[in-house]
């Protein structure tokens, strides 16, 4: 009797350890073999082969900053919910003062003034010479230069002219904001720390929660594949991988994800939408696979093809590697491209 093929169709998520075996080859079986073909064959086949997986995705304009008042006052003046704000221009005005956008990754935590010194000095100048503002060198030290440009600034910005830099007046991003969304309006009466808006950055992301048996897919840096909803696919990369635990409830185990963000691609007029992603954990360029249903389990051990020659066949033994798309990397039993394989019916 023909020792039978390998169950397969639960290879391509777990590997070779999920292979079940339906029956094992022996020695007795060589004289059948020998007078009776496999009831299929396939060919050996020289390839790349790719191990993909592709998931759901939601297109956005990634996480939300939400900005709140740090002055006392009315609103008189928000931008508008979907507009682009940037650098020196307001996101919102209290008492008609405006509060303006600069770009930088330090917050603004003092009121800066001649004899200052520090990072925030050399950040906050930056923006003033790209604002236009010259005469001071654009360094750690607040100078009275420093503070004659900001009168220049303060006198176009419509404000007292008192040359310091008051960090209620500024709100600092990484670069232009879109405002996704306002929780205030003009003539709300508000306090320090009430919230008057929210922004995002103006580039669009796909964000992807991948489950902790993916782990392998969530490698920051790799590229992906972003399927849109009109089909059209548009290459990106991961742009942040984000570890979120879930504590389990009662006795059961805390859940493990990987929050994903995808950057890096155009998806034209779309703003929000369901979207795809393609991840690419592994590539094997220029090896020999087989179908997973080729491999046979062998009475010893390991893995197995049944290799037909003419009308006789003959088990060899092989070893395994990458298991993509239905097929298997496979080496060793003198295999080579075009070698002929039983596989089931």
């Amino acid at each position: 009797m023909r020792g039978r093929y390998l169950v397969a169709g639960v290879v391509a998520a777990a590997g070779a350890a999920a292979l079940v075996a339906a029956g094992l080859p022996s020695a007795g079986d060589d004289a059948a073999r020998a007078t009776s073909l496999p009831p299929g064959t396939a060919l050996v086949t020289k390839q790349t082969l790719v191990d993909t997986e592709s998931v759901d995705g939601e297109l956005g304009y990634g996480d939300a900053t939400r900005h709140k008042a740090r002055l006392s006052g009315t609103v008189t003046a928000l931008a508008a919910s979907g507009s682009t704000v940037s650098r020196g221009q307001a996101l919102y005005r209290i008492d008609e003062d405006p509060v303006v956008l600069l770009y930088g990754k330090l917050p603004a935590y003092r009121t800066l003034s001649p004899g200052d010194h520090g990072r925030d000095v050399k950040q906050f100048e930056a923006n003033l010479w790209a604002l236009g503002y010259r005469g001071f060198t654009v360094d750690k030290s607040y100078t009275s230069a420093t503070a004659d440009a900001v009168r220049d600034w303060q006198d176009d910005l419509g404000v007292p002219e008192t040359g310091r830099a008051d960090p209620a007046q500024i709100v600092y991003a990484a670069g232009q904001v879109r405002v996704d969304s306002r929780q205030a309006a003009p003539g709300d009466l508000v306090q320090p720390g009430a919230g008057l808006l929210s922004t995002t950055g103006t580039g669009r992301f796909a964000k992807v929660s991948l489950e902790a048996s993916d782990a392998r897919l969530a490698r920051k840096g790799a590229a992906v594949t972003v399927t849109l909803p009109d089909g059209k696919q548009v290459k990106g990369k991961i742009v942040d991988v984000e570890t979120a635990v879930t504590p389990g409830e009662g006795q059961q185990e805390d859940t493990t994800k990987y929050d994903v963000t995808v950057g890096g691609f155009t998806s034209g007029a779309l703003d929000h939408a369901a979207v795809s992603v393609e991840f690419t954990a592994a590539k094997r360029e220029g090896v020999l696979t087989v179908p997973v249903a080729a491999l046979l389990a062998l009475a010893e051990g390991g893995y197995g093809l049944e290799v037909v020659d003419g009308g006789a066949t003959r088990i060899v033994a092989v070893r395994t590697g990458m298991f993509a798309d239905g097929r298997v990397e496979v080496s060793g039993g003198g295999l080579t491209d075009g070698t002929t394989v039983g596989t089931p019916a």
